[in-house]
């Protein structure tokens, strides 16, 4: 990822799992009756994948019967909704059947199923550590961010330990790996778009461009996957941007061309160029092209010194958000679970 600022100081994370605690801010309460229970974990060390499969194995049904809204890191102390399917059936003791990294806050019935992306944002709250640099600076970094936002970067997760979802999904689309299940195709498939996406973005960071509107961009909602194409820049536009009630947007590629017009357009199709593989790939795939916001709007941005060399920062995030990306705009970020080994 490349910055809009350059980092202040260096800064390390993820030293203890409680350095990096997520709160899942839900979309929808369950209604309290129907076939699916809803668990409320705050889990520790551990990913949303590793708990939907304890809570099939506690229930005793399939993997596939669990639901869950988005992804969370295996580093953190993490709180999210789960949805169990258990029709005509009672639900077991949660807190007895699973394992001593999962604290069980709530359980309610609700008539659907919890579905991947049905979530209203997270909240984070980070704590870095041996901070060793231009530390009197960061006030005026963090009002920076508050007006104007950072680049909405996917994160290093999307693509795997060492890029190896992006290396998979090369070979998957030069047909040497065969992909049957369902959820890791979708998993490569996500890294290839999203590899393309960060290209496309970082070629604005270096023009300065990712938080303004040029003339040819395509026009995102704030919180909505409605887009509109803009042939000319006015001050009402430019307005509606400063108050981020839209924002300029990049390709998430696949068939066609992308909906950008005239040297935005140019922009997008060299970043295709430049990795033909995963465009081809992508298109080739059945993917459509959709959209997505080249910034990220960070709200109830906070921070607070403990000593000297700790910092414990709070922020809010839409759903698809990185936390990672507001870090790389404050700090050079050694994070310790880089260093671990795969579990």
């Amino acid at each position: 990822m490349n910055p809009s600022n350059p980092p202040l100081f260096k800064a390390r994370i993820r030293s203890r799992p409680e350095d990096f605690v997520v709160e899942e801010i839900q979309a929808t309460e369950p209604d309290g009756q129907g076939e699916h229970v809803w668990i409320l974990l705050e889990k520790t060390g551990c990913n949303s994948e590793h708990a939907a499969r304890c809570l099939a194995r506690a229930a005793g049904v399939s993997n596939a019967a669990v639901g869950y809204a988005g992804r969370k890191d295996r580093h953190a102390v993490t709180t999210q909704w789960f949805s169990v399917h258990l029709p005509g059936q009672d639900a077991p003791d949660w807190s007895a059947t699973l394992g001593d990294e999962f604290r069980v806050l709530r359980a309610e019935r609700h008539s659907r199923k919890l579905k991947t992306g049905h979530l209203a944002g997270n909240r984070f709250r980070l704590t870095l550590r041996e901070c060793n640099g231009d530390l009197a600076a960061l006030e005026e970094r963090l009002a920076l961010i508050r007006e104007r936002g950072v680049p909405n970067y996917f994160g290093p997760q999307r693509f795997g330990r060492n890029g190896a979802n992006l290396d998979k999904a090369r070979a998957m689309f030069e047909g040497t790996l065969r992909v049957r299940d369902r959820r890791l195709r979708g998993i490569y498939l996500s890294a290839a778009r999203s590899a393309l996406f960060n290209r496309v973005l970082e070629s604005r960071v270096a023009q300065g461009t990712w938080c303004r509107a040029l003339p040819g961009d395509v026009m995102i909602l704030d919180g909505s996957r409605s887009h509109f194409p803009v042939e000319q820049v006015d001050a009402l536009l430019e307005e509606r941007v400063r108050r981020f009630d839209i924002h300029p947007s990049g390709p998430l590629w696949g068939q066609g061309s992308t909906l950008a017009r005239g040297d935005v357009a140019m922009l997008e199709q060299s970043a295709a160029d430049e990795a033909p593989e995963l465009a081809r790939g992508l298109a080739q795939a059945g993917l459509k092209q959709e959209r997505r916001a080249l910034r990220m709007r960070v709200e109830a941005l906070s921070a607070r010194w403990p000593d000297r060399l700790t910092l414990v920062l709070a922020f809010q995030l839409p759903p698809g958000g990185y936390a990672t990306t507001v870090l790389s705009e404050i700090a050079a970020i050694d994070d310790a679970a880089d260093t671990e080994p795969e579990a």
